[in-house]
């Protein structure tokens, strides 16, 4: 990483971070489906961590504690794993930021070990891939390693493509913003991998399901004019 891709990477990270509440499926809302451990133990943690992720280091480290509570009565617990292992990314970047940088290794290093055991251990759950992609998403393109960080950057959309393919029987009854956050990372995705094909599918997709939305106007912009004319990502409840 360069000294100013370090400094913004907790930024990068919180911010994307944000997006898994609403990729994330909620049961009661857009699918009959029984609610998981995992569900459940997100639906716990996943208010401290945004507000730790938006500066809140109290929320923070209460939501780090609820996680290591629980992998210490359950060392397999994949839920919170995934949610220890994307703070120790977040808290990476705010190392990151203070110049530390064997700290800020230390716990990226860490945070990614511990995001692929959670995933390892429940590939299946959305909650778990969706938290892993997202970071894995905004981790990549801060990577001084291009091969690394490529591979990074693969690993994210397979993510983001497993979870497309298990939602897609109940996607049309998801919220705009959960399928314009789904489809906008794997376009930025396929992207920034050179997959052109792949990202323009993407793009008409949030162009032809999301008329009339702020996703709809983007994804116009990327086909005209590319990833320069502006983000595509975090469109709505985390913008102003």
């Amino acid at each position: 990483m360069t000294r100013r891709q370090r400094s913004t990477l907790a930024i990068v990270i919180g911010i994307l971070a944000l997006t898994v509440l609403s990729a994330t499926v909620s049961p009661a809302q857009n699918a009959p489906r029984t609610l998981t451990p995992e569900d459940r133990f997100d639906m716990v943690v996943r208010q401290d961590f945004f507000a730790g992720f938006a500066g809140d280091g109290a929320r923070l480290a209460r939501g780090m504690k609820a996680c290591e509570e629980a992998l210490a009565a359950n060392p397999d617990h994949a839920a919170a794993l995934v949610w220890h292992g994307g703070g120790l990314m977040f808290m990476a970047g705010q190392a990151a930021r203070q110049q530390d940088f064997l700290t800020a290794r230390e716990r990226a290093t860490r945070g990614r070990e511990e995001m692929d055991r959670a995933y390892r251990l429940a590939p299946d759950s959305l909650n778990v891939m969706l938290i892993r992609a997202v970071v894995l998403n905004g981790a990549a393109p801060n990577v001084r390693d291009p091969a690394r960080g490529r591979e990074m950057q693969q690993e994210s959309v397979a993510g983001f493509e497993k979870a497309l393919t298990i939602q897609t029987p109940y996607l049309g009854r998801m919220s705009e913003h959960s399928r314009g956050e789904l489809f906008a990372g794997l376009a930025e995705g396929w992207s920034r991998l050179g997959e052109t094909d792949k990202a323009r599918s993407y793009l008409e997709r949030m162009v032809k399901e999301l008329p009339d939305s702020r996703y709809q106007a983007r994804a116009r912009a990327w086909l005209e004019d590319g990833p320069q004319s502006g983000p595509l990502t975090c469109l709505t409840c985390h913008r102003d």
